[in-house]
């Protein structure tokens, strides 16, 4: 399967007192083509870092990242990124945020709107298409940056632990409603999460990444058919993984608080 993602020796240093703080050392991943990928490890790692260089909205210290063989100097289209934070336009309804992308490439209005309402519908928000992001749930506003990612058609997704503000029962629909979606599609997606079930529910490959200045300490494939329901958490394959993967993030936890 072809290489849609190169991060190859990417490096990322902040200047500072001491010679600066090093965040990310020397790190090195593909992402092939329809891959979901996630990426656990202790906070302060450079999980979120490494994502924002992907996305172009920083840049590294050294080495490069590659998307489709070019490489990335700054954001595209071509990434699609949903935060943590609920990141819409508020003076915008939903439709209008979900059509935001498509109208900044210069759509026809009667196009964008074709396309918007189908991902409106694909996150279950039909029926909502005007309502304004203050009238939303945190579940529903996700789901509108969802769509207006997903709209804008990118080659790859990148989403920075898009449910760790929702609460417990709305995080796991979600992760449903999100792998549903990829099912379908079939988007490239690397997604950060500190939520070891998350990881593994979500994903075909777990990376964990160690203590700061972070690496990648483990690259694990995750075994488990698709379609995936909710009770496959209850099952011994996923149990097993989930125990190796919490020992891998519990010694990096540990040696971040020692310093």
């Amino acid at each position: 399967m072809s290489a849609v993602l190169q991060i190859a020796g990417v490096e990322r240093r902040f200047a500072g007192a001491g010679g600066g703080t090093l965040a990310l050392q020397a790190t090195s991943l593909s992402v092939a083509e329809n891959d979901f990928v996630t990426i656990l490890g202790p906070s302060g790692c450079g999980k979120s870092t490494l994502l924002r260089i992907v996305a172009g909205l920083d840049h590294p210290t050294a080495g490069e990242v590659l998307l489709d063989g070019a490489r990335i100097t700054g954001p595209g289209a071509d990434r699609g990124m949903v935060f943590q934070s609920y990141t819409l336009f508020p003076w915008l309804d939903v439709l209008d945020n979900v059509c935001f992308g498509l109208r900044e490439r210069g759509l026809p209005r009667a196009q964008q709107r074709e396309i918007a309402q189908g991902f409106i519908a694909k996150v279950g928000l039909a029926g909502f298409e005007h309502h304004y992001p203050k009238q939303l749930s945190g579940g529903m506003q996700q789901r509108t940056a969802i769509a207006r990612a997903l709209a804008n058609n990118p080659r790859i997704l990148l989403m920075d632990e898009p449910f760790g503000a929702l609460d417990h029962q709305t995080r796991e629909l979600m992760q449903e409603l999100l792998l549903g979606i990829w099912e379908a599609e079939r988007k490239t997606v690397l997604f950060v999460t500190h939520d070891i079930d998350e990881a593994v529910f979500m994903a075909g490959r777990v990376v964990v990444m160690s203590a700061r200045p972070g690496r990648i300490k483990l690259d694990r494939p995750v075994e488990l058919a698709h379609p995936r329901h909710y009770s496959i958490k209850t099952t011994p394959a996923f149990a097993a993984l989930k125990a190796e993967l919490t020992e891998s993030v519990r010694v990096e936890v540990l040696a971040a608080q020692r310093g």
